[in-house]
């Protein structure tokens, strides 16, 4: 793979998805370039690039999209916004909607194979119940179709609800076990949440807004400007005195008027 070839990946990719290939991630890219060149039949990388500058390759743009983007997640990852979550936020959002059947929405902006997710619906569930006078929703969103899929399935191995803390996984309800070590998310957890694609530099569809947004481990992929933009398009969409979650590496690209640092990568939207 030359340098050319490795910068037109890296421009296609920035400008479909707004991610930066920096340079210690090029020998993995270059990993996964090569899978889709065996997928599709292709000799080389160089082969593959041609094929990308043609009118034919507009359906592989996701396929690309899908092969660089690396996801990793767990359940209750960062566990203290789980807990901010579920001892702070969602109390408080009961008291102020129940009394007029008000609306509670999560976002989990970035929601990889779907752990993210499943850990807002099990804490959510174990706080709010079943209760009628409430409607409450999380959207699940990623760019990669592929991890969609894996994530609306809700298959997962055995083994990662074996090793959760004692007190968090009697919260992971799932429906038996599926065979070969798999266990599946729960309907009644499944339920609570709608898998959508989402391209987070492109048009968002969504209209009403948030009482909290998760978006960990996102912004690391994004240059300053991008991140910025974002940024301020989180912000129109959460309610005031609603949330935003970062990872634990991440921070703001800068002080943004409206956000309120209270915690560790823990967000307040201000009026």
């Amino acid at each position: 793979m030359t340098r050319d070839d490795m910068g037109f990946v890296a421009k296609l990719v920035y400008e479909h998805a707004g991610i930066v290939i920096r340079e210690h991630k090029e020998a993995m890219t270059r990993g996964r370039l090569a899978r889709r060149v065996k997928a599709l039949g292709l000799n080389s990388v160089a082969e593959y690039c041609a094929f990308l500058k043609t009118p034919a390759a507009l359906d592989e743009i996701p396929e690309l999209i899908n092969a660089v983007t690396t996801n990793h997640t767990a359940f209750f990852r960062e566990r203290h916004h789980f807990d901010h979550l579920r001892g702070d936020v969602l109390p408080r959002l009961i008291q102020e909607r129940a009394a007029r059947r008000g609306r509670i929405r999560i976002w989990s902006s970035a929601c990889s194979s779907g752990e993210e997710a499943y850990s807002i619906a099990a804490v959510s569930r174990d706080v709010i119940g079943h209760r009628g006078d409430l409607d409450f929703r999380i959207l699940a969103t990623d760019i990669d179709t592929d991890i969609l899929d894996r994530a609306a399935a809700g298959l997962y191995p055995l083994e990662l609800f074996e090793r959760l803390p004692a007190d968090l996984r009697p919260l992971l309800r799932f429906d038996g076990q599926a065979g070969r070590g798999e266990a599946r998310i729960s309907d009644d957890l499944k339920r609570l949440i709608a898998f959508k694609r989402l391209n987070l530099i492109e048009s968002w569809p969504m209209k009403g807004a948030f009482d909290v947004v998760f978006c960990r481990n996102v912004f690391i992929y994004f240059d300053t400007p991008t991140k910025a933009a974002i940024l301020d398009r989180f912000v129109s969409l959460i309610h005031p005195g609603g949330f935003l979650y970062l990872g634990h590496s991440e921070s703001l690209p800068q002080p943004h008027p409206k956000l309120r640092l209270i915690g560790r990568t823990i967000y307040e939207r201000t009026p």
